[in-house]
């Protein structure tokens, strides 16, 4: 066993992704205070070819040296746009037809493992801030809300790996109609 070379992946360049067909899904940034999770989310993003990135409130945009650290030039091949608020950007999502789905702990919050999106359907993906979740005036825009399974002592998962999670959840989903 050895590891591939960078050339041996084969990937598509920023002009190719560009042009690419992606996933019916964007990511929403509720106010994440740390630029290197902003970062995150676009290396993240780029993987699984998401359509666009919503950068919202507080949440740090590029260029941003942190948000550069992390993304390693996938500022370069997603589409992102900055919005003052969450709402706004949920109100449009909304009248664009997407489901709204917040990635929070509700006393309404269905199980990752037990979602079933349809790749039919444009799908608006909410992650929130890393100490106080996803903004409480936000929550009556939600048509979802969805958690994912913990076992351990900790109530939470970092956002970015949060992120990481549920983008293969719904890649899966969606590739594979299942």
């Amino acid at each position: 066993m050895r590891k591939l070379k960078l050339k041996e992946l084969n990937r598509i360049d920023v002009e190719q992704f560009k042009s690419k067909e992606k996933l019916p899904i964007v990511l929403v940034l509720d106010n994440i205070r740390s630029a290197m999770n902003v970062g995150s989310f676009f290396r993240t993003a780029d993987a699984f070819a998401l359509k666009r990135i919503y950068i919202c409130g507080i949440s740090a945009t590029p260029p941003h040296k942190e948000i550069n650290k992390t993304a390693i030039g996938a500022t370069n091949s997603m589409d992102w746009e900055y919005k003052r608020t969450t709402r706004e950007c949920l109100i449009e999502l909304k009248e664009q037809g997407y489901i709204i789905t917040g990635i929070e702990q509700t006393n309404n919050s269905q199980m990752l493992d037990k979602l079933t999106p349809n790749i039919k359907e444009k799908h608006a993906l909410i992650f929130g801030n890393e100490v106080t979740g996803i903004s409480d005036d936000i929550l009556d825009l939600l048509d979802l809300a969805v958690e994912i399974p913990q076992f351990g002592t900790k109530h939470s998962l970092n956002v970015a790996v949060s992120g990481g999670i549920v983008l293969w959840h719904y890649y899966f989903r969606l590739m594979n109609n299942v």
